[in-house]
């Protein structure tokens, strides 16, 4: 009896200075991003238990800034939402990639996350998956149409649409062979650029059909035929293809844009050892497949393409080959006051005849 009373003093004693924390991770993501699946397969594997929090990039934002970086082991924000929040409010540690294995990743996506998580010459994130905006063109109707330009080209008049938001003039940018992200350390340069970028968009404008505003806006365009050639999400022009095979989604020769969410550790993780493992575990070419497959997002997972179901890997292959995939242009985060200058932008050619 008194081995008992002694063996429940020191558990509880372990309990009580966090010892058995390192049985589970709390995870701080985004739905889908967990799998059940995946879950118990991990579980099942380490014998590490996994508690999920489902949030967004606000909500994360805002719980480890609560805590100064307290509560979760592991958390899943989008790239450019790091930096200017680690600058601010140190809630994330820098990543170990000596703990990552980096064999298994696509080098573009994981230099990109580098640097555009990056403080003071550290990184703070994992590529995890990404989504892309490009071009989705009617390849019988409008065959030549391959590159951002061609959203201002007059051989396509009367048939081209755009959603009219701040990656329109990314894009237009790109499409007119200059590097707006080159100039995000320059405000007066970036007023400049944008004002050429305003003349190209007012200057097509007679070109343009109409403007989508949602997902199901862009599809019932092009789909209906009233535009062949128009910006829009990688999905949805994945989508139309398998409705028809006319209709597909182009990487932009001048490059597509994207977006990447990631693995990063909060400052006050408990679980290091954990959060190293569900990274390399999740970035596994078959488990990262799996999460493909089931949510349509692609992954940093290099190998990840050789597991895909056949339908996603075709998608992939025609859109991406591996030079559309190392151009693809990833969001940095957007300096302070840039929005302002774009907004103001977007109201004048909104407003222009």
């Amino acid at each position: 009896m008194k081995k008992l009373v002694i063996i429940g003093a020191i558990a509880l004693s372990l309990i009580a200075n966090g010892a058995m924390a390192k049985d589970t991770l709390r995870l701080l993501t985004w739905k889908g991003y967990a799998p059940a699946k995946l879950v118990k397969a991990f579980e099942a594997k380490t014998g590490i238990d996994v508690k999920i929090t489902y949030s967004n990039n606000e909500e994360m934002i805002a719980k480890l800034r609560a805590t100064r970086g307290g509560g979760f082991d592991l958390a899943q924000p989008s790239q450019d939402r790091i930096s200017f929040v680690q600058a601010k409010f140190p809630v994330y540690q820098p990543i170990d990639f000596s703990r990552v294995n980096t064999d298994q990743l696509v080098k573009s996506m994981v230099d990109a996350v580098k640097k555009n998580s990056g403080v003071d010459g550290k990184a703070y994130a994992v590529p995890f998956c990404y989504g892309t905006t490009g071009m989705i063109v009617n390849t019988k109707l409008a065959p030549d149409a391959n590159d951002w330009s061609d959203l201002w080209n007059p051989k396509y008049a009367g048939k081209i649409s755009y959603r009219l938001k701040r990656p329109l003039l990314i894009a237009t940018a790109f499409g007119m062979g200059e590097d707006p992200f080159a100039l995000y350390g320059d405000k007066a340069a970036y007023r400049a650029l944008m004002k050429r970028v305003e003349k190209t968009l007012i200057d097509g404008k007679k070109y343009v059909k109409n403007y989508w505003t949602s997902g199901d806006t862009q599809v019932a365009i092009i789909k209906s035929g009233d535009a062949n050639v128009i910006s829009g999400w990688d999905g949805k022009g994945w989508s139309l293809h398998k409705i028809n095979p006319d209709i597909d989604f182009i990487a932009p020769k001048s490059g597509a844009l994207g977006w990447i969410d990631t693995f990063a550790i909060p400052a006050k993780s408990k679980n290091l050892d954990a959060a190293y493992k569900w990274i390399n575990f999740m970035l596994e070419p078959e488990n990262a497949a799996y999460f493909t497959n089931k949510e349509g997002y692609g992954t940093a997972s290099a190998g990840a393409l050789d597991f895909l179901n056949d339908e996603i890997k075709a998608n992939f292959k025609r859109s991406f080959p591996q030079e559309a995939l190392d151009n693809i242009k990833w969001h940095p985060p957007v300096p302070e006051g840039f929005e302002t200058i774009e907004a103001k932008v977007l109201d004048r050619i909104k407003a222009a005849e």
